[in-house]
């Protein structure tokens, strides 16, 4: 009897499983890393033995003029960011053309873990977030692929699959703050414990590499080993393939998806402040009293991922429901409406901007509403990106146009920072405006877009 998870092939608890500890990896490493930076790295004198710190920092200046800790941290925490996606470019063509999807989740998820262990030492500091970003590379965009590689073409349930995999992927996210955050933030005075932060974002690592190695032979057959298998096929047939070619159809549909990554990069940058400024202002200018319970700073990078468990279930019915009427949104429509939903989120924060401006504290109720809507707006527009370049993407580029996908967090993350190190520049009600509005722009150019794109994704699909 086969066994299944959830209705679905018992393939995607493994899945689900690693990327969840791969998440906790990744989130536990950003939970710290900003204020790593700001609080320790970068201040009282550190900075004179890392390994790198006075070239990165000369580039950086030479471009942006002189950098107080703040926006330092903020244009090189966007900088990494954009690698750990730009290097999934590099790790779906490798798992494409050599490795294997298998190969290339092990080996990423090796290298890590070892990255984690090497920001123990901060003398390493940047060698180790190289490190990690190319272990990213070779995990991220192969182990998503692997999802839609469980299901066979026009399967119904891959979309659900995806928001299956979605909350393993927010479980993760959930809990490394409040693990990682709190092992390596140490309160104000007390002796520096970072270290045993970035280890146990390590070691989860190692977990996540365990459950997929028990699991490994639940897994579908890498894209790479059905390519061979299909092209062997063809030349007993007499019909040689070339994997590289395209049909008129797979080429409009390979452009249509990269229009959808390059507007779906401004939302990330909008969407990745909130481990940036976000948490700089949970930090500076929040108070974290509930009464009950003081929350620490890296509390608030939680509330995401919680309401992630709390909404999906219930944007899935939604969903349900309106695809019974015929009326379930497309998936760019889909997007569109995520982008306005985040807008909203940072049009919210201008109101609590405006007291921080006059050097008041405000509540954390604040940061608790504002992320419900930025929620909603990641929940119409992430997974949904999963499943529509699953989907709709030629199956000889299966880990390639999943990398596009990722492309998009990368240009996404590197301009965020790059807005991020304006912050403690500006005004704080004009700085969400500013956030606010790209949010907006973007939100109408993809549903303005989204009447061309979604008849040919389906098409495509």
């Amino acid at each position: 009897m086969n066994r299944t998870f959830l209705g679905h092939p018992i393939g995607l608890s493994v899945l689900f499983g690693t990327e969840m500890w791969e998440r906790f990896c990744y989130y536990g490493n950003n939970a710290l890393l900003t204020y790593y930076m700001v609080d320790f790295l970068f201040a009282g004198g550190q900075t004179q033995n890392v390994i790198g710190f006075g070239a990165i920092r000369s580039l950086l200046e030479s471009v942006y003029g002189p950098l107080a800790p703040q926006p330092l941290a903020a244009l090189i925490y966007g900088t990494y960011g954009a690698g750990t996606y730009l290097m999934s470019l590099a790790g779906g063509a490798l798992a494409d053309r050599y490795l294997g999807q298998s190969r290339a989740v092990i080996l990423g998820a090796i290298t890590m873990a070892a990255g984690e262990f090497l920001l123990t030492d901060p003398r390493l500091f940047f060698i180790a977030l190289l490190v990690f970003v190319l272990g990213v590379g070779l995990l991220k965009p192969n182990i998503a692929t692997q999802v839609g590689g469980l299901y066979p073409p026009g399967d119904s349930r891959i979309d659900s699959a995806y928001s299956i995999f979605y909350v393993g992927i927010n479980l993760g996210a959930l809990i490394a703050p409040l693990i990682c955050g709190r092992l390596g933030h140490a309160a104000l005075g007390q002796p520096p414990t970072w270290h045993y932060g970035f280890a146990a974002a390590g070691g989860g690592m190692l977990l996540g590499l365990l459950v997929f190695l028990i699991g490994l032979r639940f897994l579908p057959p890498d894209v790479r080993a059905r390519r061979r298998a299909a092209e062997l096929t063809a030349m007993k047939a007499g019909r040689p393939q070339t994997a590289i070619k395209l049909t008129t159809i797979e080429r409009r549909t390979v452009l249509a998806l990269f229009l959808v990554a390059f507007f779906n990069l401004f939302f990330w940058a909008c969407y990745f402040q909130q481990y940036s400024t976000l948490a700089i202002m949970a930090e500076n200018n929040v108070n974290l009293s509930l009464g009950f319970i003081t929350l620490h700073p890296e509390d608030v990078q939680a509330f995401n991922p919680f309401y992630i468990f709390a909404f999906t279930p219930l944007i899935i019915a939604l969903w349900a429901w309106q695809a019974r009427r015929g009326q379930e949104p497309a998936p760019v429509t889909k997007m569109a409406m995520g982008c306005a939903a985040t807008a909203a989120c940072f049009a919210l924060l201008i109101v609590p901007a405006l007291a921080i401006d006059r050097g008041e504290h405000v509540s954390v109720l604040w940061l608790f509403a504002a992320l419900i809507l930025q929620t909603l707006g990641e929940l119409y527009l992430s997974p949904v990106g999963l499943s529509l370049f699953s989907r709709a993407a030629p199956a000889k580029l299966a880990s390639v146009m999943m990398a596009v996908n990722f492309l998009s967090l990368s240009l996404g993350s590197y301009l965020s920072g790059y807005l991020a190190h304006f912050w403690s520049g500006m005004g704080k009600a004009e700085f969400f405006a500013m956030i606010a509005a790209i949010a907006l722009a973007t939100s109408v150019g993809t549903f303005l877009l989204s009447r061309v794109l979604n008849p040919l994704l389906q098409t495509g699909a």
